[in-house]
């Protein structure tokens, strides 16, 4: 087990390293001035100079990657200009010079638009994307699952070939399109009877009463983020009960006088799971990442939101830190999946 972590951990970091080097080139060569950006268009040539030096803007592209691995690195060069900006970091030895090799926690930098920290930023926002993310996840595992069992259960009839037929639509279907015909068909055009918007966050903001908890906003967006996972839960949970239902297992137990009920939640279904569960941790992950234009289109605040707001701006360190923070997410959900599996079924060991 040990092994095992210390192997993925490993793979997890190469992944990250990766990401952290194209996330670099790749906005090291998009337009605009960073300087600029920070102070604005009438910021004069000397306070332009001082941020360039202060980003390092007027060191090689090389030593800006340096000072960028150093920043994002949990152990690295820390001097005092780090701790006044309140930095937590552990000084294990002196270099000189006011400086120190430390352990710290990594540093996404600031927002260019609002001086805040992007660490500060991205936890703000994170409550909203996980919220999002779960409610989508749970509705597509609950029907996906519920939905695919029937159809093996019931195969080749029309509820089979009507299952069949929606997880089709649901997977072909983007979800910026299905999101915005949902938004517009519930939360404008049928708004009356649905009592759902367009638009909205977890919290509206009451005048007399602050922040108000409005569940109903959710809705919208929950089902336009899990309808693709839901469609691929369908078809895997179908594929794989048809696999299990006629194994030998199944008949034996059918002879033993079990009822069908039984036979197929508690003895095919648990050994059907295994690729629905690699499904449903990997699309978790990825409604994290992806949940980016569907909290644009309903105006849901979370990770995706803030982030197109500051693409849309040129606030290349939210976008940056966003980047990162999801990829670190991809790699310890997928770690996380893979001792999942070992508990779902134990005949699975990790190596």
């Amino acid at each position: 087990m040990f092994q095992f972590l210390l192997r993925k951990i490993g793979y997890g970091a190469l992944v990250l390293l990766g990401v952290v080097v194209l996330v670099f080139i790749l906005f090291n060569v998009l337009p605009g001035d960073p300087a600029r950006l920070t102070l604005g268009q009438r910021a004069d040539v000397t306070s332009l100079e001082n941020v360039r030096k202060e980003l390092h803007l007027d060191q090689p592209a090389g030593v800006q990657f340096l000072y960028y691995i150093n920043d994002l690195s949990p152990i690295g060069v820390v001097d005092s200009s780090a701790k006044r900006e309140g930095l937590q970091a552990i000084s294990l030895f002196s270099i000189g010079n006011d400086k120190t090799i430390a352990l710290k926690t990594p540093n996404l930098r600031r927002s260019y638009q609002s001086k805040k920290p992007v660490w500060d930023m991205l936890f703000e926002a994170l409550p909203g994307t996980l919220i999002l993310a779960t409610a989508a996840m749970l509705l597509a595992t609950i029907l996906g699952i519920g939905l695919g069992v029937i159809s093996a259960v019931k195969q080749n009839t029309w509820m089979d070939t009507g299952a069949v037929l929606a997880s089709v639509a649901g997977i072909s279907a983007p979800s910026f399109f299905a999101g915005i015909v949902l938004a517009y068909l519930f939360g404008f055009v049928l708004s009356d009877y649905t009592g759902l918007h367009m638009t909205g966050s977890l919290f509206d903001v009451d005048p007399f009463k602050g922040k108000v908890l409005n569940l109903s906003n959710l809705i919208l967006p929950a089902i336009t983020l899990g309808i693709r996972p839901l469609a691929i839960i369908v078809q895997l949970t179908r594929s794989a009960m048809l696999d299990v239902l006629h194994q030998d297992f199944i008949r034996t137990a059918y002879a033993k006088g079990l009822s069908p009920s039984r036979v197929i939640w508690h003895h095919a279904l648990p050994n059907a799971l295994n690729p629905v569960i690699t499904a449903i941790t990997g699309w978790f992950a990825e409604l994290l990442a992806g949940a980016f234009f569907v909290e644009y289109i309903f105006g849901w605040k979370g990770i995706g939101k803030i982030t197109v707001d500051a693409l849309d701006k040129f606030d290349f360190p939210v976008v940056m830190g966003a980047i990162l923070f999801t990829a670190g997410i991809f790699v310890i959900v997928n770690i996380l999946a893979d001792l999942l599996y070992t508990w779902i079924d134990p005949r699975i060991k990790l190596e």
